[in-house]
């Protein structure tokens, strides 16, 4: 069994993301609805930095910070070859749950796209959204990413010896009680928490922050991989542009959250 470093010290996650695009795409579609108009943006578990220089090409003042050193200079790297790096105010080394490295009410908005699924604690949940929201403005807006429960099972009954222990039942009964998954094989995604979609509002409201809206970053689409995207991608760039387009506008069906690989929550600090 590894721990979530092992997993993301050899992982290309800038890579997943360009060849899983969907996800950046509806969560990409929804931060330049509700981000207010090129302020200064805090990015925590940045990962590489792919949303952070993506907001930084559009005029947006980022500072970045996550718990690996590896991604926050290769963050640094990727905003400097995309000729951003002037637009960051820094780029750090930090856990969500301790946030030192900025200041008090220092940010206009703040994103959080991965720390809550790897937060297996309760505690440790609650205290990376007080931080989230100490260094958020009044009024400023949040968008945090979680993991449903419901979809992470169905992965599981889909494709069990993927996902060890919960190729046997007792692991499933386990996951589908607790949400917690640690992966039985080294180098694979583990240390995850996956949380049931009626939770995740009341939990950031509970922590200070007004609900605008919950969207499923591939809701329709979550089946869309493999032959079914290759076909898709097949009907010229203008075919697939509309087709992301349809599935952005539709994220935000509440009927289709749970079977969503990733929730994004959109709410405004109180």
């Amino acid at each position: 069994m590894g721990t979530v470093q092992d997993y993301y010290e050899q992982y290309d996650e800038w890579g997943r993301l360009d060849r899983e695009p969907l996800e950046f795409f509806v969560n990409l579609h929804y931060l330049l609805r509700y981000l207010p108009e090129g302020g200064h943006v805090a990015d925590i578990g940045s990962g590489p930095g792919k949303y952070a220089v993506e907001l930084a090409k559009r005029g947006y003042r980022v500072g970045l910070a996550d718990m690996m050193p590896r991604f926050a200079a290769q963050a640094r790297e990727n905003a400097k070859a995309a000729g951003v790096e002037g637009a960051f105010s820094g780029f750090h080394v930090g856990n969500a749950t301790a946030l030192e490295c900025f200041a008090d009410v220092s940010f206009d908005a703040a994103v959080m796209m991965g720390p809550l699924y790897h937060l297996q604690e309760e505690k440790d949940r609650r205290q990376a959204v007080r931080e989230l929201r100490r260094i958020t403005k009044p009024g400023g807006m949040a968008a945090v990413a979680f993991m449903p429960r419901g979809a992470f099972l169905q992965q599981c009954m889909k494709n069990p010896l993927q996902w060890k222990p919960n190729d046997r039942i007792d692991g499933l009964v386990e996951f589908a009680r607790t949400g917690v998954f640690n992966h039985s094989d080294a180098g694979r995604f583990t240390g995850m928490y996956g949380e049931r979609v009626e939770r995740i509002a009341p939990f950031m409201e509970e922590e200070g922050f007004e609900t605008v809206k919950l969207v499923g970053s591939d809701g329709y689409a979550s089946a869309l991989h493999g032959q079914s995207y290759e076909y898709w991608s097949g009907q010229g760039e203008e075919s697939c542009r509309q087709l992301m387009e349809l599935i952005s506008e539709l994220s935000d069906d509440p009927s289709m959250l749970g079977s969503s690989t990733h929730i994004l929550y959109i709410g405004r600090r109180k």
